[in-house]
């Protein structure tokens, strides 16, 4: 199936959140979030190989549970949020596992550095949505691992180790011009009031 008749898909922000784990000294491993990621999926079950994946992160929107830890992970020498502020993947192949997992490799831009990286993907779902609007949604969760160091992220190595996991999970929803989704249940008619009698002529 080429890309042209691949259903499109766009990712949810609300529903979207990547997880990310660090190890802070030694001592524990932090945990961040950031949420509001947007993007387009071109996604067909039956041809996960015609997959393509683009997706933009708001790194400003990084959320480690502390205002002054948020402040500085963004700060000039590790992220630089004021002139990087958004991380993009963009997908370059998807290699099928079976019919719910397969590797999506692509390219990950941060902090103006791109390195191919490679994310286990499961389908969780892929049905109409049981709220309105009732579209069509598939939902994802996905992993891998990066370097720091090879994103030029190399400040406060003493501290910070180098190894970052990250957790994906997210929803995308069919995009309205698509055609093939299920209609929306239909609203229950309104009830009718019963016409009044009509009055006979005296």
């Amino acid at each position: 199936m080429g890309l042209a008749a691949t259903p499109l898909y766009r990712l949810d922000p609300v529903h979207t959140r990547v997880l990310f784990a660090i190890e802070h000294a030694g001592f524990s491993h932090a945990l961040g979030t950031v949420s509001g990621s947007e993007g387009e999926l071109y996604f067909d079950p039956s041809d996960w190989a015609a997959s393509r994946l683009d997706v933009r992160v708001p790194i400003t929107r990084l959320d480690l549970g502390d205002a002054k830890w948020n402040q500085a992970t963004l700060a000039r020498n590790l992220l630089d949020g004021e002139r990087f502020p958004e991380a993009r993947f963009v997908s370059t192949r998807v290699e099928p596992v079976d019919d719910t997992h397969a590797r999506v490799i692509g390219g990950l831009t941060l902090r103006g550095v791109t390195r191919e990286v490679v994310l286990e993907v499961t389908l969780n779902a892929l049905k109409r949505h049981p709220l309105p609007p009732f579209r069509r949604t598939a939902g994802f969760s996905a992993t891998t691992t990066l370097s720091r160091h090879d994103f030029g992220l190399t400040a406060w190595s003493s501290m910070i180790g180098d190894s970052v996991q990250l957790r994906i999970e997210a929803e995308a929803v069919r995009d309205r011009s698509g055609a093939g989704d299920e209609p929306p249940a239909a609203a229950p008619a309104a009830p009718v009031a019963p016409e009044p009698p009509s009055r006979s002529t005296p």
